[in-house]
């Protein structure tokens, strides 16, 4: 659409922008053709408002062996009312709603910045000053190098969310560095099995004591999970009993251990593949 039309990540208050994504007419622009489910580019108006924003139907999804049939939708939701319970705002607006190819998720658009670095690999085994180490890959036969992401506090933060939604797929293809400065994180679709499947290129930070700002972020979030409080009432329309109770779980063993995960050795810790 004309980029006049266009309406910014951050023009509009979030009930705005869930209003928007809510209520307004989906038209189907095109399709992510390397995507493993079907992501459709739609654009939504309602009320002389347009955005561009992404569709997935619960039609489209790809069965998996791990999570029950048609429920990746509703994880991708229930993702974005943890982070904005958070107060971090790390993933862009998601609702649940009907559209052209049936129900599904519709999420917010968000226009990554290209000149923005978050992950990178060097030689050597120094990540170097403002970079913390993952592990080494092999970028060719004879040739490793060792990935490396941001010593970058949007990145923790992360790092902290994923491990309270149990993501199975933080790939660097996930991150949004939005030109305003933000961090946006997409594709929560394997996310809150009840089994530990966190697998991340954040790892970073593994091991370390969380800052004191998680430390209150979880705290908080412990509050609003306790049965009858307002995330737990919403992650109940979302999840099953037994996932909502691992949120927790996980939420207070993080606050137990004040420290950041480590990779558990019972399931692969880096997605493939990792971008």
């Amino acid at each position: 659409m004309p980029a006049s039309e266009r309406i910014p990540p951050g023009s509009l208050t979030v009930p705005d922008r869930l209003g928007l994504l809510a209520r307004g007419e989906l038209t189907v622009r095109g399709q992510v053709r390397e995507a493993s489910n079907a992501v459709l580019l739609c654009s939504v108006a309602y009320e002389g408002r347009e955005a561009e924003c992404v569709y997935k139907p619960v039609a489209g999804e790809r069965p998996l062996w791990d999570f029950p049939d048609g429920t990746l939708a509703q994880r991708e939701v229930a993702a974005y009312e943890v982070s904005e319970a958070t107060g971090w705002g790390l993933v862009p607006p998601t609702v649940l709603r009907d559209g052209p190819y049936g129900p599904g998720m519709v999420q917010l658009w968000i226009e990554g910045d290209p000149s923005a670095s978050l992950l990178a690999l060097v030689d050597g085994e120094d990540p170097g000053d403002g970079w913390k180490a993952v592990g080494l890959a092999q970028v060719a036969e004879d040739r490793t190098a060792l990935l490396v992401h941001a010593d970058d506090v949007r990145l923790r933060r992360l790092a902290v969310l994923d491990a309270v939604i149990n993501n199975g797929d933080r790939k660097g293809g996930h991150l949004l560095p939005a030109a305003d400065g933000r961090l946006y994180a997409i594709d929560h679709g394997v996310t809150f099995n009840v089994d530990d499947k966190l697998r991340t290129l954040l790892w970073g930070w593994a091991g370390e004591p969380l800052p004191a700002e998680a430390l209150e972020v979880l705290a908080a979030l412990e509050a609003s999970l306790a049965p009858g409080a307002p995330l737990a009432t919403r992650l109940a329309e979302l999840l099953t009993a037994a996932e909502v109770t691992a949120v927790r779980e996980r939420v207070a063993a993080l606050r137990a251990s004040g420290r950041h995960p480590e990779p558990s050795g019972r399931w692969p810790a880096i997605p493939w593949p990792p971008v």
